[in-house]
């Protein structure tokens, strides 16, 4: 749980275009009861849903995105269509927001906005984690795989395919490094438990207003462009990230990265009991 004071806002950085699924925010999931909503809908009501959020912006650069969470009664920033990545979308809403957003936060939340599953609690102890360490440049979580969810993202890597991103941390509990293969690499020795060593990272951010300001000015690294994983901008340049870990959670944490993640996503929906 967030400490006392932490206040913190939550952004859910969104755009239109997508290689593997074009306009996927607006996309519909049914949920248990019948009622269809888009996914930008259901991501900010996962946002709304946080104890102890000050508030909650989609950040967009498409009007048709813009004019959806209008419609539904959500706040809207507009950023920069130049934007890589959602934390750079984050740092420009920041600056876009300016006063109106720290006024109210002194930290800011990325919740992605192709991941509405995201447990409320793994962002409050997010914001907690990140406020206990001050050396931390930002904070992200980490959950320890079940069996099924490591045999998963083995299989999906055997077939060439990238199943999720996993992360190894110090004994200080900061991130050594992200890839989108699993890592580490356990024995042969030690496989009937080789999910017990393996975290799944979920994208999901705190950062202080500075560190985003910080990421803006720092161009795209290597790392960071070979694996496609934006946090890398700031492991390669030597900035510690908290990575808080979890045990196995009640369901799966599936991302809508293509059409067919949705009967997956609908299927969590309706395990849950969420309309």
């Amino acid at each position: 749980m967030p400490q006392a004071g932490a206040r913190f806002a939550v952004i859910i950085p969104a755009r239109y275009q997508s290689s593997r699924y074009p306009g996927k925010p607006l996309a519909c999931l049914t949920g248990a009861g019948g009622m269809a909503k888009s996914l930008i809908q259901r991501s900010w009501d996962a946002g709304r849903a946080i104890p102890g959020a000050a508030a909650v912006w989609v950040a967009t650069d498409d009007d048709r995105i813009a004019d959806a969470v209008a419609a539904f009664g959500g706040q809207v920033v507009m950023t920069s269509p130049d934007c890589r990545n959602g934390t750079e979308r984050c740092a420009d809403a920041l600056q876009v927001l300016g006063r109106d957003l720290t006024d109210v936060a002194e930290i800011v939340v990325n919740l992605q906005g192709d991941a509405p599953l995201t447990p409320t609690f793994v962002v409050e102890g997010l914001v907690a984690g990140l406020v206990a360490d001050r050396d931390a440049i930002m904070a992200t979580p980490a959950l320890r795989c079940s069996a099924s969810t490591y045999a998963h993202l083995v299989h999906d890597q055997s077939q060439g395919r990238v199943g999720g991103t996993t992360v190894v941390a110090n004994r200080a509990g900061h991130a050594l490094y992200f890839s989108k293969r699993v890592l580490p690499h356990v024995p042969d020795a030690l496989a009937t438990r080789a999910h017990d060593h393996v975290f799944l990272h979920l994208g999901v951010y705190a950062y202080r207003p500075e560190a985003l300001a910080l990421y803006a000015g720092l161009e795209p690294s290597s790392l960071e462009e070979l694996e496609g994983l934006e946090q890398l901008r700031f492991l390669e340049t030597g900035r510690p990230i908290r990575v808080v870990p979890f045990e196995p959670i009640g369901w799966d944490c599936i991302e809508l990265n293509n059409p067919g993640d949705v009967p997956a996503i609908e299927a969590v929906l309706r395990q849950r009991g969420i309309d």
